[in-house]
This record gives structure tokens, sequence and C-alpha cells, in this order.
């Protein structure tokens, strides 16, 4: 994977990814199926050829992605106000004044995605910090922990909440 280029206006994204190989741009294209355009090409010229075709680009800026890294464009590690806490002794969150009792499996996933906000935790990762194995199975035992702290956090009524990352995995967000 060589480049990647994200081009905005005022109401949508064009991300234009640069890969050589077919396996590259397939990875690509699943890590930014939610993106409002996306444009998969095997070289920079290409991707030049397609900007000279639009008479409304103006520059973009280039993110360097390896294949091993998980791109989060435009985001910054989320810090919001109040802040979502975790009592690790007590195993709760806390928002606000607000308080929810945690199974220690929601705790440990919620303690990853909050030990690093906005950052995305690929399934295998997550597997790993919270069930302490590498095999992922069907993934429904994941979804369920999801599922579950999400209903907690809307409870706290706290404005971050889980997003999933289709075929990647889950980052913590500011609720839109």
């Amino acid at each position: 994977m060589e480049r990647l280029a994200r081009q905005s206006s005022a109401d949508s994204s064009l991300i234009i990814g640069v890969a050589t190989s077919t396996a590259e741009r397939v990875q690509l294209a699943r890590l930014l199926g939610d993106a409002d355009a996306l444009l998969l090409v095997s070289s920079a010229e290409q991707a030049r050829a397609f900007l000279e075709l639009t008479e409304t680009v103006s520059p973009t800026t280039p993110v360097v992605v390896t294949p091993s890294v998980v791109p989060v464009l435009d985001v910054q590690p989320v810090r919001v106000e109040p802040e979502l806490l975790l009592d690790v002794e007590r195993r709760v969150a806390r928002w606000e004044d607000r308080e929810v009792p945690l199974t220690r499996l929601e705790h440990d996933f919620l303690h990853c995605l909050v030990e690093e906000p906005g950052q995305v935790w690929t399934y295998q990762r997550l597997h790993h910090a919270v069930w302490g194995n590498e095999h992922l199975g069907h993934g429904s035992h994941i979804h369920s922990v999801v599922k579950r702290l999400r209903q907690k956090l809307a409870n706290l009524e706290a404005t971050v909440t889980i997003h999933a990352v289709r075929g990647v995995g889950f980052h913590l967000l500011p609720t839109t």
C-alpha cells in the first residue's frame, strides 16, 4: 500500500487510495468502505490522471499507509469534557455524576477503547486484550459486548459511543 489521499468538498469526501497489488486494494476497500466516494488505483500516475480530469479539486493531504496500520483519517484523539472514566477496582463506568456497573468483559473492552480514544482497535487486538487468546470464531461474542456497552453508555447519557469500522474493529468517538 503506497499512499492515501483525502479530498473534501462542502458536502462529501473523496478518498483516493494507491496500492500496487490487488490484495492491498481489497484491504483498502474494506477499511474505507463507508467513505462517501472511494477511488482505488494501482499507481500515483493513475491518481494524478484522475485529478487532472476534475476541475474543482483543491490540494490533497497525503497520508502514508502501511498494511499493518489501520488508518483513521481526519480523526484526532478524542478529548471529551466531561470524560468517560473507568473505576478499575469497582468495575464501573462514570459519566459526570452517573455510573453504571460493568462485567469483566465489558470493563476490559471499554478500557481498551478509553485508553486510546479515537484509535481503531482491530477485532484481533481486542480479542487478545480482552479474552487473552487469538481465537476469533464467528465474532458474535464481541458484538454482544459492544451491544451491551452501547446501551450502558446510552443509559449514562454519555456523549461518546462505540463506533464500528466495518471489517476492521471498533473505536470510541463522540456521538453525532
